[in-house]
């Protein structure tokens, strides 16, 4: 089932159980999928790699306003933000384990020769899209950097 038919019938009970705070953040999921849609030069249809790369925008753009929010000691806005990330992360891939992103990490400096931070980009780029969707970027160049002796 793809991801729009999803949104959909999930807006449609949150609509019937009337959970105000779940359809904001469902309807902004799919106004971000319409609106990827309709961009100049892009086809009816995207890809499922895109929605993911959607849904993790709006997570990270989430969590870096509940971040905010908490400095400024909105707790109330934070928390609101930090409910629409846990609504959308299920529609997200499962995330991987600490110790499974380090194996892969491993395997991409040693599969690059990477010897310094000089090689990051070598070892982001191929980690990165073996990952597409799986680990946030920053998880994995904090690993990168980690690996190659930051």
């Amino acid at each position: 089932m793809s991801l729009t038919i999803q949104i959909d019938q999930d807006i449609k009970i949150a609509m019937l159980a009337r959970e105000k705070e779940k359809l904001e953040a469902l309807r902004a999921v799919k106004s971000a999928i319409l609106l990827a849609r309709t961009e100049k030069g892009s086809s009816e249809e995207i890809s499922a790699e895109t929605e993911i790369k959607i849904l993790q925008k709006l997570v990270k753009q989430r969590k870096d306003s509940a971040t905010i929010y908490q400095q400024q000691n909105r707790k109330d806005l934070a928390d609101k933000e930090l409910f629409e990330v846990s609504i959308i992360e299920k529609y997200l891939p499962e995330q991987m384990s600490d110790e499974e992103l380090t194996k892969i990490v491993k395997a991409a400096i040693d599969q690059t020769g990477a010897k310094g931070m000089a090689d990051m980009g070598k070892v982001m780029g191929v980690v990165s899209k073996q990952l597409a969707g799986k680990a946030e970027s920053k998880a994995i160049a904090d690993k990168v950097k980690g690996l190659l002796g930051a």
